[in-house]
């Protein structure tokens, strides 16, 4: 019999257990893990001495690669909930609580942001000085935390206080009583037990995606003038349905109601392309609405994020904490428009009344308002809300209790019980959400049940309906084409130039609609027309390419051969639903060449075709930004021997040739078509450590940084790829020098601070040798306090002349200052003397943090210091 077994559950996700050593591991924590886990039966129900409770997983293992794909490989929130909650290993008196915390495994990278990002999904923001950040009152702040302590039983825990955790090197580590974990290579690791081994390779293929543990099917969704598309009706524990989560539609536009676990695939589901979304209504911060908001992060334009400042402090810590991300980064990403809690707010004629509801983290519902022929028509969101009865229980009014006041109580009850003309409810229960009968007197007119983690009782069927996704509610019929004017907004990004009158030749034309895997245009066969694809998805499916390339709304189909008259050197297939504006072959040549426009059309379809290809511009974004791109493009030729350097405004991207990234006599990488540089000085202002070099006549496309930045998909790549390049300086093997040798590339041309920096890497050098070498303890404990004392000195320097002559930035800098003291004091504080383990640890830190602050935070005050004389 084996002593381990190993089981897929899903793509991407594996169970390992050791019976012997009662050690259950979930390898892999993508959104809805647990849902996966209970559809498998690793979830099940178990009683002993008359208590039920679930069994489940006791450790995780996480992914050494926060995104792949474009999902989030590790979200562990929900799994360590299930651990501590439903399994009772944190409840007092519980049969199953026998003191063993769940444990984390993983880089240290990936357990530092994991339990950061665990922390704050259990309480959102933790001091009144946060919350007054947000603009209440620190009366409104006592209260609000008053409420929370009573939530979370008048203690806020640490994550490392719920569960324990092991950092997992390219050595073997013990994880528990003989059970060894070793990383092979990235995101590949070996379990060995007594004489057997098993690996798990926790890589996705290319274009592999984790799966959905529920159906979903197609539905074909109109664009109304006001409706609502119900998207969820579970928890994020039923394995059966998405989480409760809704679309508003308000003339013919798309807003998200929260951005819960896989909201790509439901969005796919309804034939709806994440570069569609207008914007985002968000609640709170649990993983069931807040999973996907990193993924909606990568669209072609910066969505509009609406919420209230509450719970947007509390959505960017958590979404900070997640991808290792300043807080100051998030309105790069999101178009972040603030809403005043308790009043109306008018946002391009639909009203938003956005409402406190008690939550564990900061919570807000919306009502949601708009006027027609006969007076407001309205939607009310519940989710989340709590038990009434419950928060009636937590009435009192000593301020030195936890709970609410009874004004609080009476608010909340009021606010929850006004008419809406449809009103979605959370009926999940428990200790910190809602149940039917709270809304079994509510006067409006359709009751929705939502938020379940089990099928409604009879007695709540009574009360209220059901919302299963893809149904919809039209509160406002629409009597104007929005498919139409979709249609026009497209037309008018290809051809920018032309008079109305030609745009309306082309929009009178059929619109026809395809159903979900259909085969619009074939490869090698000749076809009649081309489509311009309004809503929906379709795949490009080329002969010989591994993947296909999904396209978007705004994509025109089948263009070059419609216009050659010959067959299509591709397949074009539908994902789900589609709707595409029709247009003859002979009709749109003839457009084309009436107007001269055959020189632009095959300017504007070569170079976009080329950006389709690469990995920076391609399928993510959608035709019209793409053709924005292109009409910004300058391309120029330039000979072998050419030397880019220093700090630039644009990205350059290769369409042919070859080039070479290098330090000093050091390559790196060598680039070709397709591939880019230039990120440091457009996402930054920074030069590059690189020079870069043409090795092969290249032609380079120069875009504007400004313009690509302005595209989040974009400017998460571009982070992307910097981060990995900047890695490349201290990996081993590309590098002939040791990995802390200073280089005169690395200087900040402040001579005090890069004689502060060079002592360090010297320092760092010599640990690093000591620790390779097994060198005597005291040496290394030497090394160590010498490293640990300096490091306070020199960011001490660094303050005062920053303070001296103003630095603009010198809050943010300071800032980074204090969490790397915190560090540091957080080694010292553990550091064993007999224990080398900890060194490596320390030297991993320090490769960080050359990485992070000498190579890219200080660099960012070399202009300003030598601005004023100081070098």
């Amino acid at each position: 019999m084996k002593n381990i077994q190993k089981i897929q559950v899903t793509t991407g996700v594996y169970w390992i257990e050791i019976a012997d050593v009662n050690l259950s591991v979930l390898c892999g924590c993508p959104a809805d893990s647990v849902k996966y886990l209970t559809k498998r039966g690793f979830i099940s129900a178990k009683e002993v001495n008359g208590t039920i409770f679930e069994t489940g997983p006791n450790a995780i293992l996480f992914s050494d690669l926060l995104v792949q794909n474009g999902s989030f490989s590790n979200l562990a929130e929900f799994p360590i909930l299930q651990m501590l909650y439903k399994q009772g290993l944190i409840i007092p008196g519980h049969p199953n609580n026998n003191g063993v915390k769940p444990l984390l495994i993983g880089s240290q990278a990936q357990i530092e942001s994991q339990s950061q990002y665990i922390f704050r999904g259990n309480y959102g923001l933790v001091s009144e000085v946060e919350m007054l950040k947000a603009g209440i009152t620190q009366a409104e702040a006592k209260e609000l935390l008053r409420m929370k302590l009573y939530f979370s039983f008048g203690q806020i825990k640490p994550t490392y206080e719920l569960v324990d955790s092991i950092v997992l090197e390219d050595r073997a580590v013990e994880i528990k009583d003989g059970v060894f974990l070793k990383r092979i290579e990235l995101n590949v690791f070996e379990f060995r037990y007594k004489d057997e081994t098993v690996l798990i390779n926790l890589n996705l293929q290319p274009g592999e995606r984790y799966g959905v543990p529920y159906p979903l099917g197609y539905h074909l969704i109109n664009r109304e003038y006001f409706g609502v598309i119900h998207t969820g009706d579970g928890d994020g524990w039923n394995e059966n349905y998405p989480c409760s989560s809704s679309i508003i539609i308000y003339q013919g536009k798309i807003y998200l109601i929260d951005t819960g676990p896989n909201l790509i695939h439901s969005l796919q589901a309804l034939g709806i392309s994440i570069n569609e979304i207008e914007g985002i209504f968000h609640t709170h911060t649990h993983d069931d609405h807040f999973a996907d908001l990193p993924t909606i992060m990568q669209a072609d334009h910066r969505i509009k994020y609406f919420t209230t400042p509450l719970v947007r402090e509390s959505v960017i810590k958590k979404l900070s904490a997640l991808i290792s991300m300043d807080e100051d980064r998030f309105n790069e990403f999101f178009n972040v428009q603030d809403l005043k809690p308790d009043v109306w707010n008018n946002i391009d004629g639909l009203e938003v009344l956005p409402l406190l509801s008690p939550h564990p983290v900061e919570t807000t519902v919306f009502y949601f308002r708009t006027f027609w022929n006969d007076g407001y028509h309205s939607y009310a969101h519940l989710i989340d809300v709590v038990d009434l009865d419950k928060l009636k229980n937590m009435v009192t009014d000593d301020v030195n209790k936890y709970g609410v006041n009874q004004n609080f109580f009476d608010k909340v009850a009021k606010d929850y019980l006004k008419y809406a003309d449809i009103k979605k409810i959370d009926i999940g229960g428990g200790m910190i959400h809602g149940k039917a009968d709270n809304f079994r007197n509510d006067p409006s007119g359709k009751i929705l049940l939502s938020h379940m983690s089990n099928e409604p009782s009879q007695e709540e069927r009574n009360i209220g309906s059901g919302s299963p996704f893809g149904s919809v509610d039209v509160l406002i019929p629409s009597y104007q084409n929005y498919i139409r004017r979709q249609a026009h907004q497209f037309i008018t990004t290809y051809f920018p130039s032309a008079p109305t009158y030609q745009i309306n030749m082309l929009l009178n034309n059929p619109i026809k609609t395809f159903n979900p895997k259909t085969i619009i245009i074939k490869h090698g066969q000749n076809h009649n027309n081309i489509y311009l694809l309004i809503t929906g998805n379709i795949e490009l499916i080329q002969e010989n390419a591994k993947l296909p390339i999904t396209l978007s709304a705004g994509a025109i189909i089948g263009e070059f051969s419609g216009l050659q008259g010959n067959p299509s050197p591709y397949t074009f297939r539908t994902v789900n639903f589609v709707q595409a504006l029709e247009l003859s072959c002979g009709y749109y040549k003839q457009f084309i060449e009436q107007f001269e426009l055959t020189e632009d059309v095959k300017v504007l379809r070569e170079a976009r075709q080329f950006l389709q290809e690469t990995w920076l511009m391609g399928e993510a974004i959608s035709y019209p930004v793409q053709n924005q791109i292109v009409q910004s493009i300058v391309s120029r030729f330039y000979d072998s021997g050419t030397v880019f350097s220093g700090e630039t405004a644009s990205i350059f991207v290769i369409k042919s040739g070859k080039l070479q990234r290098f330090i000093g006599k050091d390559i790196f990488e060598t680039l070709s078509k397709g591939d880019f540089f230039g990120e440091d000085g457009v996402l930054f202002k920074i030069p590059s450590l690189f020079k870069v070099e043409v090795i092969e006549q290249a032609e380079i496309y120069q875009i504007s940084g400004k313009l690509l930045l302005d595209i989040p998909v974009v400017r998460w790549k571009l982070f992307e790829i910097f981060e990995k390049r900047m890695g490349m300086v201290l990996d081993s093997n590309l590098s002939s020098l040791p990995i802390f040798y200073w280089r005169k590339e690395y200087s900040v041309n402040v001579e005090i601070f890069d004689n502060h920096h060079n002592q360090l890497f010297e320092k760092a050098n010599l640990l690093h040798e000591a620790l390779n070498i097994n060198k005597e303890k005291d040496v290394i404990k030497e090394v160590l306090d010498f490293l640990i004392e300096y490091t306070e000195y020199h960011f001490e320097e660094e303050e005062s002349l920053m303070t001296k002559h103003k630095y603009p930035q010198f809050q943010a800098h300071k800032k980074k200052h204090n969490k790397l003291i915190e560090k540091v004091s957080e080694y010292h504080s553990k550091m064993d003397l007999g224990d080398i383990k900890m060194g490596f640890e320390f030297l991993d830190f320090l490769k960080e943090w050359i990485l992070d602050h000498i190579l890219f935070e200080d660099r960012k005050y070399t202009k300003f210091f030598n601005g004023i004389g100081i070098y």
